[in-house]
């Protein structure tokens, strides 16, 4: 049975320029976090819009593209390793948010965040605790993040071989563990993960 289409809003907001923002990449040990924010056009819908982790990575590339024609606006924008091991993954996702956000060409007048906080900015906002599942243009941050996050993998598994990052993203799978022992850390994996500072000292 088809999942109904998610709403745009929940708070009785209107439905034009609302943005809806997510994140991925806060768990890996290396790349950049990447963030993304989405206004979504009422008069035209875009049909399977969920949360990213639900779809397969043909159905999110598929998307990719249609939530970038389709869009009032999107942005996507990035907080870098140096970034993640100052500040820490939390604040690094928070800025990357903020970017992706001061980045759209059209102000919003809302911002939905998915999770259980907002960066401190000045745009009215509200957190969304499964707001992938919920929101539409969060549903559609996410993907856009996603994607573009897997991309970045993929190449940087050319810049960096040998530690199959186009395999597993730079999650800390027992092929990337054990790639890390033999080569030991390259300059996008981030220093201040258990698992790589271990390494170092």
């Amino acid at each position: 049975m088809r999942q109904p289409a998610l709403p745009l809003t929940l708070d009785g907001l209107p439905d034009t320029l609302v943005a809806g923002v997510d994140e991925a990449g806060r768990g890996p040990l290396a790349g950049d976090v990447v963030a993304a924010a989405v206004i979504l056009d009422a008069a035209n819908p875009i049909a399977g819009l969920c949360d990213s982790k639900k779809l397969s990575s043909g159905q999110r590339e598929r998307l990719y593209p249609v939530i970038q024609e389709r869009a009032v606006a999107f942005a996507i924008a990035r907080a870098n390793v140096e970034e993640i091991d100052t500040l820490n993954i939390l604040q690094a996702s928070m800025l990357a948010m903020t970017r992706a956000v001061r980045a759209l060409a059209v102000h919003p007048a809302f911002v939905y965040v998915d999770g259980n906080r907002c960066p401190a900015w000045a745009w009215p906002s509200r957190a969304v605790v499964k707001g992938d599942s919920r929101v539409a243009a969060i549903a559609a941050a996410s993907i856009l993040a996603k994607v573009a996050r897997d991309h970045d993998m993929v190449a940087l598994d050319r810049e960096y071989p040998g530690y199959g990052l186009a395999r597993h993203k730079g999650y800390p799978t027992a092929m990337h563990l054990e790639a890390l022992k033999k080569l030991g850390p390259s300059p996008i994996h981030r220093r201040s993960f258990g698992p790589v500072a271990a390494l170092i000292d």
